[in-house]
């Protein structure tokens, strides 16, 4: 018995019946030998992390944009709290922790440039509209690895495409990572808003405070265990009524102090404006698409390689292409 067959057998030793045994996973889209060492799940995680597009997500906006300061969020700090609180809530359900840290390492690996703001953009421009988290999907489908994909499981990637919206994954671990994505980025931006003086503790309803609690640890916590709790049973990842409500009033409670307040989103029009002039250039100019997205270009239109090409960028790419193909240089004399 090599490592990888004694992991899986613990994992039917000690799992709880509901989790997904990686042993039993539904396979790759291509099929390749078992590592000798590393689960499926395990190895999926390792993909992930070694791929460009998760070396990215450091460069790429989580809600403020390109902020002066060390210590607000990014979209790949966002990514590991994301993991952390998912493979919490997992382990204490008995569920597999290293399929829970692969789907949440990899569901934003199709975030554009500038957060939400360069989703906007390109879901205005895009024919069909533009989800983040089916360009995840894309990602380690068809773009990394020089366009052959990362080649993950079916249940990783069902945990991807579903972590916002549509369908829920069938596995309970694909379910966690839609809340533990939800639980950090509230409590998270909550945290990097206050740090830029857009809001304050006392601005948060008390009543909401009552039920989540008034820190950002003990908000984590309450809203963990009360999942963690609501699950013990069934198909279903789910929360209490009490705290389900009290989230979905803090979730608009940011909606109206933070996401949508010019203060701390003023920037984010020149932001859209930018990818739209992007996306309507390289659209004109395809010539100027990077090589790698010829091939695209040729196979699946110019719409799928210029929306690739952008959804890829970090921030500072995206300001500096914009500079050199919109921004006139000075002349200097040679």
């Amino acid at each position: 018995m090599n490592l990888r067959e004694h992991t899986e057998q613990l994992e039917r030793q000690t799992l709880s019946p509901r989790a997904c045994l990686s042993s039993q996973s539904r396979g790759r889209m291509v099929d390749v030998p078992p590592c000798p060492v590393r689960t499926c799940f395990q190895r999926d995680v390792d993909r992930v992390v070694h791929s460009k597009a998760f070396r990215r997500l450091k460069h790429k906006t989580q809600v403020f944009l390109q902020p002066e300061g060390d210590h607000y969020r990014t979209r790949m700090t966002h990514t590991l709290e994301v993991s952390r609180i998912a493979r919490t809530m997992a382990r204490a359900l008995g569920l597999n922790e290293d399929l829970t840290e692969a789907a949440a390492l990899g569901h934003d690996l199709g975030h554009t440039p500038f957060g939400h703001a360069g989703e906007r953009a390109l879901n205005r421009v895009v024919e069909g509209g533009f989800r983040h988290y089916e360009q995840s999907l894309r990602v380690v489908d068809r773009l990394e690895r020089g366009g052959e994909g990362l080649n993950l499981c079916y249940e990783v990637r069902r945990g991807i495409l579903c972590h916002t919206a549509g369908d829920l994954a069938e596995t309970l671990e694909g379910q966690l990572v839609r809340f533990a994505d939800k639980i950090a980025y509230i409590n998270h931006d909550i945290d990097d808003a206050m740090r830029g003086g857009i809001i304050y503790p006392t601005d948060i309803p008390v009543h909401l405070s009552e039920v989540l609690g008034f820190t950002n640890g003990e908000r984590i916590q309450t809203l963990t265990l009360d999942l963690i709790r609501n699950s013990q049973q069934g198909d279903r990842i789910t929360q209490s009524e009490p705290v389900g409500k009290a989230m979905a009033e803090l979730k608009q409670f940011m909606f109206q102090s933070v996401y949508l307040n010019p203060a701390a989103k003023g920037e984010e029009g020149k932001a859209e404006d930018m990818v739209c002039l992007l996306f309507d250039y390289y659209c004109k100019h395809t010539d100027k698409l990077p090589g790698e997205y010829q091939d695209i270009l040729a196979r699946e239109g110019t719409q799928r390689a210029v929306v690739d090409y952008i959804a890829g960028m970090t921030d500072s790419y995206a300001v500096e292409t914009f500079g050199r193909l919109f921004i006139p240089m000075r002349w200097v004399v040679k």
